[in-house]
């Protein structure tokens, strides 16, 4: 397919003019015109870049693009080496930040509140990021925590209210780097916060405020939104998708 109507396509799907972001969305680098097989994955590293090339992939589709605000000016390094490969290879680069992380059906967000089985019934926060829902019933802090890392195949750490046998009912979550959303989603009812990186301010929020926080991965909680968006193109457009997670333990 063209590689322009990809672009559009997907600014429309996203809604990607409407959230402010720390990065540039869409097309970040541009290739050959015309795309038949598409990698995605997580993050535009040196090595899905020669999984592409391996692939003969015409295009990369990720969450974490080549580009962010507050990078220095100049392509030196493992950006340079990054660039160079791509562009050596007509390869085009599309990265989606934070509106895959919102998209009501595609995003992160949504999709891992499928995976975990985890209603979401209302959506808050300044940037309406985080899901929060309640659970059929309460259930027992460490069953919660025992399925998050069985679902992401990942090490969940318990910070804030963290008795196993503590019950809970109201859950929040959003993924990646979010720990500052812990005050939010307490001011809010929830019992438990779950996101992908924990900091220390958020441990003592979480402690001071009686949530159970939880820091499931940032790359293990992003993996979900791409590989859906990925599915998508293929089935409205008929080209070839491959995800691949080159798995990170953070």
């Amino acid at each position: 397919m063209d590689r322009n109507v990809l672009e559009h396509d997907l600014r429309e799907l996203l809604d990607q003019a409407r959230m402010s972001d720390y990065c540039p969305n869409g097309l970040q680098l541009e290739g050959r015109p015309r795309i038949e097989r598409l990698l995605t994955g997580v993050t535009a590293s040196k090595a899905l870049i020669e999984l592409a090339v391996e692939l003969n992939a015409d295009a990369i589709l990720v969450h974490h693009g080549l580009m962010w605000k507050g990078d220095p000016q100049v392509v030196t390094g493992f950006r340079k080496e990054r660039l160079q490969l791509a562009l050596a290879h007509d390869l085009n680069v599309f990265a989606y930040h934070l509106p895959l992380d919102k998209h009501p059906e595609l995003g992160n967000n949504a999709q891992l509140g499928k995976m975990l089985g985890w209603p979401s019934t209302r959506v808050v926060g300044d940037k309406g990021l985080i899901h929060m829902g309640e659970l059929p019933a309460a259930v027992p802090l460490q069953q919660l925590v025992d399925k998050v890392g069985s679902v992401l195949g990942h090490r969940v750490c318990v910070e804030g209210a963290d008795d196993p046998h503590r019950l809970i009912r109201t859950v929040a979550w959003c993924t990646g780097g979010a720990p500052g959303y812990v005050e939010d989603s307490a001011l809010q009812g929830a019992d438990l916060y779950l996101t992908g990186e924990l900091s220390e301010p958020a441990v003592h929020v979480a402690r001071e405020c009686n949530v159970s926080l939880l820091g499931a991965g940032h790359h293990a909680t992003e993996r979900c939104g791409v590989k859906a968006l990925g599915e998508w193109i293929a089935q409205r457009y008929g080209i070839e998708v491959t995800f691949r997670d080159l798995f990170v333990a953070v």
